[in-house]
């Protein structure tokens, strides 16, 4: 199946394990877009970055070039702010992007919010005029991450170039299914929040992130986040909020909890609209920190953020 011509979302699953395969996958796609006059955009790993450019050659200065391991560190920022960043600008038109937000080197920690965002983007595309590619390395990535390619990707696309649809398709499934319980994070100290705790809270988050040894305008990010996120506890949830701060190895993390539920699958993962003063909150959040889990039920919800430190 060819590229669609038409007026609506395709978003395929590319399956490579050589770095021919990746070219044969991904080249023609860029050089059909130039010779189209479509927009593409590129957001991969480095290594395959550089692997497109190379081959590219005087090409690549026409393509939208971005590092994924920094533009979609987090996988909740993928969404608003690398794909739909990149189609809104040319609305009205037929864009193609590549995005491989998928590799070996993701976190056990990261890994269920990077196939949730896969599942969300056929969500947040629908009705689209845009073709995303999704490249999978079958040689580096075991078979649970294929198998979760195959469910959230209507088409697939083997390394001889072969479309065929994928009969596990299920995005909704995998939203539900990888919407798991976060753990405590080790050894945390615990803050409730009231209406009228939050003055408290900015001071505890501060004081934890500056031990932590970030720096101080990172720390700064890390007091917004979780201040937003106690924020949206009290406001929207009508509850108090639960804050746990502790660590995972090299990552700060803090977790706010409540008696609240988040219905809506792209809630934070939505561009701000020009002028919007509300429900910015979670975006905000997307935005700041390094990673963003949530887990949500019709009785409680816990989203966790985590910080790099170093």
């Amino acid at each position: 199946m060819p590229v669609s011509a038409e007026c609506t979302f395709v978003h395929p699953a590319l399956f490579y394990s050589t770095p021919a395969e990746y070219l044969a996958g991904t080249v023609p796609f860029v050089i059909g877009a130039l010779e189209a006059g479509e927009p593409v955009a590129v957001a991969v790993p480095p290594a395959n970055l550089e692997l497109l450019r190379r081959e590219l050659g005087a090409d690549a200065d026409r393509v939208h070039l971005l590092d994924m391991t920094e533009v979609g560190r987090n996988p909740g920022r993928i969404i608003p702010g690398v794909l739909r960043a990149f189609a809104d600008v040319h609305s009205g038109v037929h864009v193609r992007i590549i995005g491989e937000p998928i590799w070996a080197g993701r976190s056990e920690a990261e890994y269920p919010a990077c196939v949730q965002h896969e599942a969300l983007i056929n969500l947040a595309f629908a009705g689209r005029w845009a073709t995303i590619l999704c490249p999978y390395d079958t040689a580096s990535l075991g078979p649970v991450a294929l198998a979760d390619a195959v469910r959230t990707h209507p088409w697939l696309v083997d390394g001889a170039g072969e479309w065929r649809a994928s009969g596990a398709y299920s995005p909704d499934d995998v939203v539900a299914g990888y919407n798991r319980e976060l753990p405590e994070p080790a050894d945390a100290a615990m803050l409730v929040v009231d209406p009228n705790g939050l003055r408290g809270l900015r001071k505890f988050v501060a004081e934890a992130a500056v031990r932590a040894g970030l720096a101080d305008d990172r720390a700064d990010d890390v007091v917004l986040a979780v201040t937003e996120l106690a924020s949206n506890s009290v406001e929207h949830a009508r509850s108090d909020a639960t804050v746990l701060l502790g660590r995972d190895g090299d990552r700060l993390v803090c977790q706010v909890r409540d008696r609240g539920h988040i219905a809506d699958p792209l809630a934070g993962r939505r561009p701000e609209v020009p002028g919007q003063t509300r429900g910015r909150g979670l975006l905000l959040v997307n935005h700041l920190a390094d990673l963003v889990r949530v887990h949500t039920t019709p009785s409680a919800t816990t989203v966790e953020v985590r910080f790099e430190l170093g």
